[in-house]
C-alpha cells in the first residue's frame, strides 16, 4: 500500500508511447505496470495545499489553498487566458516567476485529442502538454517569444479551430485520424494576413513560423477503452477504483469508471493493490 498526496502524473515519451508515473510517500510508482490489475484508492478525507501544505476543506485553481490561490502568479486569471496577461504593465503577482515562466519562447500548435485544437504551450513542456491532453498527434505550428503572444495567437486561431478537448470523446479511443500538415496549412492561409500583421505588432524576430516541423504521434497504455464513459470522483466516494484498464491524458480508466487524477491534486490517498 502507497500512502501518498495526489499530483499530476509525470509523463515520458519512449518509441512514441506515453509512460506515467506517481509520486508516493516512498517511490515512484510505474503505473504502466499496473495495467491490468485491480487498485483502489482510498481517499482519507484530508486535503493538502500543494503549495504551502497548509490542511484544507477544499482546494483552489488546482490543488491551492484559497490565500496562495490569491497571491500565487501561476493562479491568476491570465494563466488560463494568456491574452490577459499584465506583466508588461508591472502588476504580476510573482515578476520573478513571470520571468522564468512567462517570459519564455512558447509555441502554438494543433493536436488532434478529440478532434482538431489549437493549443500553447512552454517550450519545456514539450511533448508533456500534449499527453497531458491526451492528444494522439500533435504539431507546432508557430514558436513565439513570450507567453502573452502565444495567447493572442491562440484567440485569433480560436474563432475558427475548437480550443478545448472534449475529454469523455477523448477517453473513449476512437478518435478520427486527421492530417495535422495540411491543416496547418489552411490555417497560414486563412489566417496569412492576421499573422502578418502580428509580426509587424511584436517584431519579425520575435515570431518563427514553423512551416516544416513535424508531427508527434503518440500511443496510450490502454488495454480498453470504455463504452460509456463514467466520471468517479473523491469528493463522492471515498474508495475508487477496479482493474485498470487504461491511462490516457490525466486519466486513470478502471472498469468501474475513470478518475481525473490532476483535478485531485492534494488529495491524500492510499493507492492498495488488491490482486493480478
Amino acid at each position: 500500500m502507497k500512502n501518498f498526496n495526489i499530483d499530476k502524473m509525470k509523463t515520458n515519451l519512449i518509441n512514441g508511447l506515453a509512460h506515467y508515473t506517481m509520486e508516493s510517500n516512498l517511490d515512484s510508482i510505474d503505473m504502466n505496470s499496473l495495467l491490468g490489475k485491480e487498485l483502489k484508492i482510498h481517499f482519507k478525507k484530508e486535503i493538502n495545499c500543494t503549495n504551502c501544505n497548509t490542511l484544507i476543506k477544499k482546494s483552489y485553481g488546482g490543488g491551492y489553498c484559497y490565500p496562495c490561490s490569491s497571491k500565487l502568479a501561476e493562479c491568476d486569471m491570465c494563466i488560463l487566458k494568456p491574452e490577459l496577461c499584465h506583466f508588461a504593465n508591472g502588476t504580476c503577482r510573482q515578476p520573478a516567476w513571470g520571468e522564468a515562466n512567462c517570459m519564455i519562447p512558447h509555441y502554438v500548435y494543433i493536436a488532434n485529442s478529440s478532434g482538431l485544437k489549437i493549443g500553447i504551450t512552454r517550450s519545456t513542456q514539450i511533448p508533456t502538454r500534449w499527453m497531458d491532453q491526451g492528444a494522439v498527434a500533435a504539431l507546432p505550428i508557430l514558436k513565439v517569444s513570450t507567453r502573452y503572444q502565444s495567447g493572442i495567437f491562440e484567440k485569433l486561431f480560436a474563432s475558427e479551430i475548437n480550443d478545448k478537448t472534449d475529454w469523455r470523446k477523448m477517453l473513449k479511443g476512437n478518435i478520427e485520424e486527421i492530417d495535422l500538415l495540411e491543416k496547418r496549412q489552411e490555417i497560414f492561409e486563412m489566417f496569412g494576413d492576421d499573422i502578418d500583421q502580428l509580426e509587424q505588432k511584436f517584431g519579425t524576430n520575435k515570431i518563427e513560423i514553423l512551416e516544416q516541423s513535424e508531427v508527434t504521434t503518440i500511443k496510450y497504455p490502454v488495454l480498453e477503452y470504455p463504452e460509456k464513459v463514467s466520471s468517479l470522483s473523491l469528493d463522492k466516494y471515498t474508495d475508487v477504483g477496479g482493474i485498470l484498464k487504461g491511462i490516457k491524458g490525466q486519466y486513470l480508466l478502471f472498469d468501474s469508471g475513470v478518475i481525473n487524477i490532476r483535478s485531485h491534486t492534494g488529495y491524500k490517498i492510499d493507492l492498495e493493490y488488491l490482486r493480478g
